[in-house]
């Protein structure tokens, strides 16, 4: 019989796309889903508005940085004789600008010949520095953004990795560039390109490296830009992603640069530059969607329609606590190893944010403790005969009311207050001496 009611139809389908866990469902429908749910997620991001507003905010800093970072990558090749190498990698990543993509290739390059490190002095050498270090930092607040990870690393840390990557990471990139051109170029490989079918395959090859290459890229990124653990197929599936939107992004706007004349007659020179910003943003969205893939991929509890950060309800705040003292109760008593943050995020489904904050309310309430490992688990705070159930919800109750608003900020009538009282004594009345050794001990049911 044909559903006639459009309130009900809609009903079903949005209980069907977004209702239960994934590991509730059989594995067809989870292959089915997940999908949907993905790029739905996706566009809602988009129009959410932090990603565009986020890849804006690269672009401003990617101006700033430009030169100097080309600078000092230039300084650092020209150190090692590949300083010539600059300038086809720049006409690679401009091509979709089409014939103007020279153009801007030879204006970059000339500011960069131009710089002189000599007479900026150690303040203007400074700030140069500083904007290469900015864009870095931004990268990495944009991914951690995605990711959910309220704070950056270390500044010991973060001054190593970015030296890494901006001194070795283009002498490494440049290196394997300089060592597949000399290969190609070897006469047993010229003689086997001349071979068929070799040479076709090896043609072939030849014309995805550059694809690869990209792809390579985006995976290092969303491995090792955001301040948490991110596994490899993650960043793989994001990164295979975002290169295939790369290239697609590159040809279409490669089309549009061709077929766009009436630019060039409404802004003159000036379109150049336009074209230039277009472009730009275009790959820092790409990349933060890929970021947004690979996040999506990890955590899947996170795939819900609500924007923003999903929270817990009072009662699910409790639930959760219960369920964390369990699990970590229960390894303790059976010497089990400890669980991890990680390990407890995918075992209850939760979202890591929501998690957190639930692991923090027992951690300064006293209950858990941190282990030294990296990462570090989680570890009962002393015998867990001695935590007692009512401490425990208590303690997830009252989280927060030491800095925020507490019961003595909120004067209420004795009527209330009475019937506040009655419902703590039956809740204390319920709980009397039960711990969390009780929580983890089987108990024989009833006949």
């Amino acid at each position: 019989m044909v559903n006639r009611n459009p309130a009900g139809l809609k009903s079903a389908v949005y209980a069907a796309i977004w209702s239960g866990r994934f590991d509730a469902r059989a594995g067809w429908r989870t292959g089915l889903i997940r999908p949907l749910r993905m790029v739905l997620v996706l566009l809602r991001d988009l129009a959410y508005g932090q990603l565009t507003l986020r890849a804006t905010g690269l672009v401003f800093t990617t101006l700033l940085s430009l030169v100097p970072l080309l600078a000092l990558s230039f300084s650092v090749l020209k150190a090692f004789g590949v300083y010539n190498q600059i300038d086809p990698i720049l006409l690679k990543f401009l091509a979709p600008l089409g014939e103007k993509s020279v153009d801007v290739s030879k204006w970059i390059i000339k500011f960069i010949e131009n710089l002189n490190f000599k007479v900026l002095g150690s303040i203007g050498l400074a700030l140069l520095v500083y904007t290469v270090v900015s864009l870095m930092q931004k990268i990495e607040e944009s991914v951690n953004f995605i990711w959910h990870v309220p704070q950056l690393r270390s500044f010991a840390r973060r001054f190593s990795g970015y030296l890494s990557v901006l001194l070795i990471g283009p002498v490494l990139l440049f290196s394997i560039i300089g060592i597949t051109a000399t290969v190609m170029a070897t006469p047993l490989v010229q003689r086997l390109l001349a071979t068929e079918p070799l040479g076709g395959v090896v043609y072939a090859l030849g014309q995805a490296i550059p694809v690869f290459f990209v792809i390579a890229l985006f995976v290092f990124a969303y491995r090792f830009a955001p301040n948490t653990k991110v596994r490899l197929n993650a960043a793989l599936i994001g990164g295979i992603v975002a290169g295939m939107l790369w290239q697609v992004a590159s040809w279409a706007f490669a089309e549009f640069a061709r077929t766009s004349t009436q630019y060039a007659a409404i802004y003159s020179s000036f379109a150049i530059f336009l074209l230039f910003l277009i472009w730009l943003y275009l790959n820092w969205l790409i990349l933060l969607l890929g970021a947004s893939i690979a996040f999506y991929s990890q955590y899947p509890q996170y795939l819900v329609l609500e924007q923003g950060e999903p929270r817990l309800s009072n009662r699910m705040r409790e639930r959760v606590a219960l369920m964390l003292m369990y699990l970590i109760g229960k390894s303790y008593r059976d010497g089990a190893p400890a669980w991890t943050f990680s390990d407890l995020t995918q075992q209850l489904g939760v979202p890591t944010y929501a998690l957190q904050r639930v692991i923090e309310s027992l951690e300064q309430g006293g209950l858990l403790l941190q282990t030294g490992d990296d990462p570090p688990a989680y570890l009962p705070s002393r015998d867990i005969g001695s935590v007692a159930l009512r401490e425990l919800l208590h303690t997830v109750r009252t989280a927060g009311e030491e800095r925020y608003l507490g019961p003595q900020s909120l004067p209420a009538p004795a009527e209330i207050e009475s019937i506040l009282a009655k419902a703590n004594l039956a809740f204390e009345e319920q709980m009397h001496e039960l711990t969390v050794r009780d929580l983890v001990t089987p108990t024989t049911p009833s006949p």
